[in-house]
């Protein structure tokens, strides 16, 4: 109980401005409100262990639109409204109107007359996904004002075209509880490195996500890529610019040993160049499957040239004491195990299992805590009441 008075105290001291904000990009949010969202992930977390219910809400909806597939986010978007009191409702755009030419604008409104939240995972078209998150977003700010809406849904960005800020804020928390606190994490040594994959199409949010956020911790962050394989120009270059302003520092190499010596934590992972993700963008919108088949078969060849681009045990030895923190989003590909040749070694990935699970683990409390920043102006005070009534989540 101390623990958790203690948070509270803490989320009341941050100066944040998110109530009534979307939860679109980690760089759009300042540092003290990313501090908050953490401090309220973590009170939430506490107060489930301790059997304290954190139901916010006796009735309510929550919608997901997944554009994508997803096992650990939908789970962890369901499990986080459930967490508040919320149900979950998928929003299904084979079997609704949109298949019929609905606007973004009316479904936007029609889907939020009792919602509360909606989740949106659209990360197959670059330059599409966070752009159609804004337009839900201003369809939701115009229903309000015409009176159409009784309350203003939030839209949290379960992975988008440019970040996952649910996946990069977990991250986040299983490094600050791993090495001790935030402070503890200013200096450390992040690799985030691509690694070979036997398919081509992996979203570059998830490396784009962690730059994009472990910049402004003072961390030395090290993006490593072949030649070719860069992320979106502007998001390295937000990366640098936060580096410098948190004595911090943001390398980039073509080298995956340069990246990997005496780094503290590794994140290899795969993903599409940013050209190819633009080529196979047009193609997708053209529907154009012959087109697509050809790009695959270029770019799968492309990505055998660089099948030592693993995590394998000697790699690992570059690493700080050769005991590298090993961090992934999952699912991992594993060599000999979920593929003939991987990401990772099937040792060093066994080795990490549950540590990549305590990772995963984080994803609910992080998304419960966007929601609830977002939807109540004094998050440490309704917390402060969940813990003095003490209803029991379990009876």
């Amino acid at each position: 109980m101390k623990e958790l008075k203690a948070l509270i105290k803490e989320i009341k001291g941050y100066k944040a401005d998110i109530f009534g904000k979307d939860f679109l990009l980690t760089w759009e949010k300042t540092t003290d409100e990313l501090k908050q969202v953490l401090a309220v992930a973590q009170a939430l977390k506490e107060m489930r262990s301790n059997n304290i219910s954190t139901r916010v809400y006796d009735s309510g909806l929550a919608v997901s639109l997944f554009r994508d597939n997803s096992t650990r986010t939908r789970f962890s978007f369901s499990s986080a409204c459930n967490l508040l009191g919320l149900v979950v409702q998928d929003l299904d755009e084979g079997k609704s109107q949109i298949a019929h030419g609905e606007t973004v604008r009316e479904t936007a409104n029609m889907i939020s007359f009792l919602s509360e939240v909606i989740g949106i995972r659209d990360d197959m078209y670059l330059g599409a996904g966070n752009t159609y998150m804004r337009e839900v977003g201003g369809a939701l700010d115009d229903g309000c004002k015409q009176g159409v809406l009784p309350q203003r849904p939030a839209v949290v960005n379960l992975q988008c075209d440019i970040d996952h800020p649910t996946q990069s804020m977990a991250d986040l928390a299983w490094l600050k509880e791993y090495f001790g606190g935030l402070d503890k994490l200013k200096g450390k040594k992040i690799a985030m490195t691509w690694a070979y994959s036997p398919s081509y199409g992996k979203p570059l949010s998830v490396p784009q996500g962690i730059i994009g956020l472990m910049t402004r911790f003072g961390m030395d962050v090290r993006l490593a890529y072949p030649e070719g394989y860069n992320l979106i120009p502007d998001v390295e270059k937000l990366a640098k610019k936060q580096a410098r302003e948190s004595g911090g520092k943001f390398t980039v190499s073509n080298s995956m040993d340069e990246a990997f010596k005496d780094a503290d934590i590794v994140y290899p992972k795969s993903w599409a160049p940013f050209a190819v993700m633009g080529r196979r963008t047009e193609l997708l919108r053209k529907n154009d499957h012959d087109g697509l088949k050809a790009l695959e078969k270029e770019c799968l060849a492309n990505n055998a040239k660089f099948k030592d681009w693993e995590c394998t045990e000697q790699k690992m030895k570059l690493t700080a004491r050769g005991k590298a923190l090993y961090m992934h989003c999952l699912p991992a590909d594993i060599t000999d195990v979920s593929c003939k040749a991987g990401e990772v070694a099937a040792s060093v990935f066994d080795r990490y299992r549950i540590e990549t699970y305590k990772e995963a683990g984080y994803k609910p409390y992080i998304i419960a805590a966007m929601i609830l920043t977002s939807k109540f102006a004094d998050p440490a005070g309704l917390l402060k009441k969940l813990l003095k009534e003490e209803i029991e989540r379990v009876k």
